[in-house]
């Protein structure tokens, strides 16, 4: 399946097309809005051009020539004599392992610093999958998408491997030899010339070791330098000292967030997902929340609100200051905000409401914006009443709090000034993530020996003399604090695969008079110093739980949180918001940098699996694009995939043009993480660098940028209309979405529309299936897009990355697809709104495509799974033909590894490894079904309703999927579809599908109605 060809889309013809269309209409693309002739064609061809890889005129014949010769080849293969591999049977296994058998250990992994309590899968002593922790405060039980792609990191066989110093190869006695020589020459100097620089730090052992350091070199300085960081210091710099926020969705009847991606950005983004969702599953049945946003570009926070105001980010803190007013503030909005026109009325609309919900209502500003933005949520949420109920103040949780930016830039000038002697890097990569104004690289240059630890020998590694490479997480000791300040032990699964390997607690030893100490030892005994007389009995319990109980202090002279989840001290902090600096005078183009959605601040870019995984908005992979509203694209000239060159303070960077439905005019947004050159054979050579035009005084935004046409273009791998099924959605039915005021006068309208055939109407004969009937509910007023589930199923299923190249053919290989409509006008972004859609295998009870399978490898199991026998397929694609959901995909190639070694440590052993030429599709993890089958059978009982998950339900942070047995009526899943918003995907075709939806149901407020037209749910503005 070819990629839909780059077209100038005719937006005044769309908005005729628009006029005539009655109800509500769905789009995925611009180009499936305009029907345009190439959309059209890429929509119907059966069988898509370059759908194999010859070039001879015989096509399709020659195709299944070739595949049949293939598939007897392989046949041969098979009869010859392999090389001969000894293996050695376990004489006395370890305790407590049960070959078969997975084991879980608790555990958590960083995000901007802050953990993330997660459960591990080790098979044998592999990990090989990642559950959230249910016990965990920040994750609940839930991943996001980072999470579960993160055990891959650990087999990445790109990750460093030797010690070196100047690219040679050295032992770690020499280079504690060189640390020992080095120190003492600062010694005798207090370590004038010492600098440690690190991410933000939470972790109480860390933070210890590096207050000894600096105990014992007085005058040596600790910066901090988080990319994507900020959001700390921004509130710090609002109420006048470092402090946490947390925000209690669960509690709020009435949400405003000013540029907070809080269902996907952030250390707390799980829990926050968790709880706001948890506001929307029954829409009737108890009150319903409702959500305004305010930000510069889509989000899916944004996209899955009720009302949404995109406005250019130099107008968001004029916004926010006229809420303010309009609660009784005295907060000036300042010149050219948005204050006037429709964004006055959308304030005053949102002002009445949070009035009409004292202490009920939330008011929560994003990381990105700037301390004056913070400071009045801060004092919106006072006025409300807010503090203390849905929003609670604490200590902050680093360590050490800092604005990393302006550390950075101290960092920076020190070294430049020649201030800077010996200079150590734990884990982080300014040379590649650092803003562009600090000359950071040409500043490292002058320093005397440089120091680097890290997984990778990434571009910080290039510029320094020693490098040592890093542990994972998963087979080192460490600690870290979450985002509410609870403490979590993070233990290895696995010995080292790398014996060069170093913890940043080993690497930090080196400066200590006791270099050669391990980092379980570092560990346990700062951990012996806090537990008390009982401590090896509460370390046992924290290393089983995940989470250190009854522990909110720590030593070393760290930042202590006085707040929990569960007892909670309220600290009321009084501040007036002042003015803030602003980042370019308005006018002309505004530019934007945000992290990217998948890779982060590039962290990730060497993850296949993150690399191919849509981007929840654009459904981009492989490559970030410079975001453009389609009105401003229109003015200049551009579509999707012209290259521009983005012009910024005197630099400039080649970019891709990707136009986006509901972005703000005159702003273009450009993500972060891409442009590497040393971060692995994946992550080298893939985007643009957005970073080389970002300055540290104006980090996440500012004005003045000048977008010129260079001629080129760029083919973008986008999956946004890959498996777009045939007809519109408003006619087949495929999205439902309401009001809750229609949803409430008249339940009926998300039953099924149209007519959908009885149960006797069929050529095949009625099943009853048993002893249990498997099926599956999606929530579509929970999902959020995060696409967690996306990788889930990859992690536990063993699916392969294809590459740009086969993405862009239309050969991505998942299993499960979140679809994302939008709504609303494209050229009036106010008006746009989007809805997503996870699509797994409906497990058809009359399956299309078992009837037209010549060799019946897709046959149906008397409990109405719709299995894949991949033994038996022979790539005839009949099936795949025949599926109106279009949920199978064939693998073409070999796209497995088979080779890479440490690749086949993380494959789940529970599932096979398929090579090319076979069908594939989601099986309800029917491996878990099993396992959960033997368990139920040895303990001489029936399965438990919620006792099996499948990969995608452990991992939604929204609890959007619920999976279980439909013969058990008490079951959750038989009540959800019991529930009037249940209804099932083109129902009408009588294919009986085991996976059905509940309808979305939106909460508008009535002040700000939708306007007559076409795009009827859409965003209500």
């Amino acid at each position: 399946m070819s990629e839909v060809p780059a077209v100038r889309v005719d937006l005044k013809g769309v908005r005729r097309r628009l006029d005539g269309t009655q109800g509500r209409t769905y789009w995925r693309s611009l180009e499936e809005l305009a029907q345009t002739p190439e959309f059209l064609e890429f929509l119907h061809r059966e069988f898509p051009s370059q759908a194999s890889e010859l070039d001879d005129p015989s096509g399709r014949r020659e195709f299944l020539t070739v595949m049949g010769a293939s598939l007897a080849l392989a046949g041969l293969v098979g009869c010859t004599k392999q090389p001969e591999e000894k293996i050695v049977p376990y004489v006395q296994p370890p305790e407590q392992v049960i070959p078969g058998k997975p084991l879980f250990y608790a555990t958590a992994m960083l995000d901007g610093g802050y953990a993330k309590g997660i459960l591990v899968e080790s098979h044998l002593g592999r990990p090989t999958k990642i559950e959230g922790n249910p016990d965990h405060p920040a994750s609940l039980g839930a991943t996001d998408a980072a999470g579960q792609a993160w055990v891959l990191g650990l087999y990445d066989p790109d990750r460093s491997q030797t010690l070196t110093y100047r690219g040679e190869i050295r032992a770690w006695s020499e280079f504690l030899a060189a640390m020992r020589n080095a120190l003492a020459v600062q010694k005798p100097r207090q370590g004038v010339g010492l600098r440690i620089l690190t991410e933000t730090v939470t972790s109480p052992t860390l933070a210890a070791q590096i207050q000894s350091v600096l105990a014992e070199y007085p005058s040596a300085k600790w910066h901090q330098w988080e990319p994507c960081g900020g959001g700390g210091a921004a509130m710090a710099a609002a109420v006048g000292h470092p402090m946490s926020a947390q925000y209690r969705f669960e509690l709020a009847d009435v949400v405003l967030s000013l540029d907070a991606d809080f269902v996907m950005d952030g250390p707390a983004s799980l829990r926050h997902a968790r709880e706001y969702t948890a506001r929307r599953k029954r829409p009737v049945e108890a009150p319903m929340n409702r959500l305004y946003v305010v930000e510069p570009t889509p989000s899916p926070t944004g996209l899955i609100a009720d009302h949404r105001l995109p406005l250019r980010p130099s107008e968001i803190e004029g916004f926010a200051r006229a809420v303010s007013t309009a609660l009784g503030g005295a907060s000036a909005a300042p010149r050219g905000s948005a204050g006037a026109g429709s964004a006055a009325a959308f304030a005053a609309a949102v002002a009445k409401d949070l009035a009409a919900h004292p202490g009920r209502s939330l008011v929560i500003a994003g990381d990105y914006q700037p301390a004056a933005v913070h400071a009045v949520a801060h004092e919106i949420n006072q006025r409300l009443g807010n503090v203390g109920q849905t929003v609670v103040y604490g200590p902050a949780v680093e360590a050490r709090p800092v604005d990393p930016y302006a550390s950075l830039a101290e960092l920076a000038a020190d070294m430049k000034a020649g201030r800077v002697e010996l200079l150590v890097v734990l884990d982080s990569n300014p040379a590649y993530t650092a803003p562009a104004d600090l000359d950071f690289v040409a500043a490292m240059d002058r320093v005397k020996l440089r120091v680097h630890s890290g997984l990778y020998q990434d571009e910080t590694a290039a510029v320094s003399h020693w490098h040592v490479p890093g542990a994972h997480a998963l087979e080192a000791w460490g600690d870290a604090r979450a985002f509410d300040g609870t403490a979590t032990i993070m233990q290895p699964l696995i010995a080292p695969l790398y014996d060069a390997a170093r913890s940043p607690l080993e690497v930090l030893a080196a400066l200590s008079s006791r270099p050669d100490r391990r980092a379980h030892d570092i560990v346990k005994d700062f951990w012996r110093t806090q537990l008390g007389a009982d401590a090896d009995r509460r370390w046992a319990r924290a290393l089983h739980d995940g989470i250190v109980a009854g522990w909110n202090g720590a030593a070393g002279g760290l930042q202590t949180a006085t707040t929990t989840t569960t007892n909670t001290t309220t600290t009321t902090a009084t501040t007036t918001p002042t003015a803030t600096t602003t980042n370019g005078s308005p006018g002309g183009l505004e530019i934007l940098f945000r992290p990217d959605p998948t890779i982060g601040d590039g962290r990730y870019a060497n993850l296949g699996w993150l690399q191919e995984l849509p981007k929840p908005v654009t459904k981009l992979t492989w490559d970030n694009a410079a975001l453009i509203a389609p009105l401003t694209a229109q003015r200049l000239g551009l579509a999707n995939s012209d290259v521009v060159e983005l012009r910024y303070r005197g630099r400039t960077v080649k970019a891709p043009v990707w136009t986006m439905p509901g972005q703000p005019e005159d702003t273009v947004t450009v993500h972060l993480g891409y442009g590497r050159t040393r971060g692995g054979r994946v992550a080298d050579g893939a985007g643009f660098d957005a970073s080389a035009i970002r300055t540290s005084d104006a980090p996440w935004w500012g004005s003045g940028l000048d977008v010129q046409r260079t001629g080129e273009t760029r083919l973008l791998a986008c999956g946004q209309d890959h498996w777009s099924i045939d007809h519109e959605a408003t006619e087949r039915h495929v999205l439902r979405s309401v009001t809750l005021d229609e949803y409430t006068k008249e339940p009926a309208v998300v039953e099924e529309q149209g007519e959908v055939p009885s149960r006797d109407m069929t050529l095949y004969p009625n099943y009853k299936f048993g002893p249990h009937a498997w099926g599956m509910s999606i929530d579509l007023n929970s999902c959020v897009g995060c696409n967690a589930c996306v990788i889930a199923c990859v992690a536990e299923n063993n699916i392969p990355v294809v590459g740009r190249e086969q993405v862009s053919r239309g050969r991505e290989m998942h299993w499960l697809r979140v679809d994302r409509y939008y709504s609303g006008q494209p050229e009036r972004p106010e008006t746009v709104s989007a809805h997503f859609q996870p699509v797994p295998c409906m497990q058809c009870e009359n399956a299309p495509c078992e009837q037209v399978c010549p060799v019946a490898a897709t046959v149906h199991s008397d409990e109405g799974l719709n299995d894949q026998v991949y033994n038996r397929c022979i790539g005839t694609r009949y099936c795949q033909n025949n599926c109106p959901y279009k949920v199978r995909r064939f693998n073409f190639f070999l796209y497995q590894d088979w080779n890479t070694p440490t690749l086949k440590l993380q494959r789940n052993p529970d599932v096979s490894v398929r090579s090319r030429g076979v069908m594939e599709k989601c099986t309800y993890c029917v491996q878990r079904i099993e396992q959960a089958r033997i368990t139920a059978h040895n303990e001489a009982r029936e399965i438990r309703d919620g006792e099996i998950q499948t990969a995608c339900q452990s991992a939604c942070p929204a609890e959007a999927i619920v999976f279980c047995d439909l013969n058990d009526p008490g079951s959750r899943v038989s009540r959800l579809k019991a529930q009037r918003r249940n209804y099932a995907m083109l129902a009408e075709l009588n294919t009986r599908p085991r996976t059905t939806y509940l309808a979305e149901v939106r909460n508008p407020n009535p002040e700000l109605a939708a306007e007559p037209g076409p795009e009827g749910g859409g965003h209500r503005g």
